[in-house]
């Protein structure tokens, strides 16, 4: 499910402080990255047999290399979505998710937005 309207969608900030600001908000990005992309995965878990939630905020590299540790990210729309182990992670819209937990998922991405606001780089016509 795609979380709207969280102030998530469009900055644009530097690896350094985008990699110590989710952190300091518990998303996690471990060994979920490449050249160009970035992945943070929050970890709600859940009273369901086998049933994990995540809430995950995706970018791209604009300019620079992630593996250099000097990307400036572009940060896309955040998402929710249902681990159904051992399947994997699932976001589509058709998936039931408890309004509670639709809350708490828009008030981490907002909460996130608010401080990385600070930090946010202007774009460019070239990028």
């Amino acid at each position: 499910m795609r979380l709207e309207n969280t102030g998530i969608e469009d900055i644009v900030v530097d690896l350094k402080p985008l990699d110590h600001i989710t952190g300091k908000h518990a998303f996690i990005r471990a060994g979920q990255w490449d050249y160009e992309r970035v992945t943070y995965d929050y970890k709600i878990g859940s009273k369901e047999k086998n049933i994990t939630y995540y809430v995950r905020i995706q970018g791209y590299a604009l300019e620079g290399d992630v593996d250099r540790r000097n990307a400036v990210i572009k940060l896309l729309p955040p998402l929710l979505g249902k681990h159904y182990y051992p399947h994997g992670i699932e976001y589509g819209e058709e998936e039931n998710f408890p309004e509670s937990l639709v809350e708490r998922a828009n008030t981490l991405a907002s909460k996130l937005a608010d401080e990385l606001t600070s930090f946010k780089k202007e774009v460019t016509e070239n990028n």
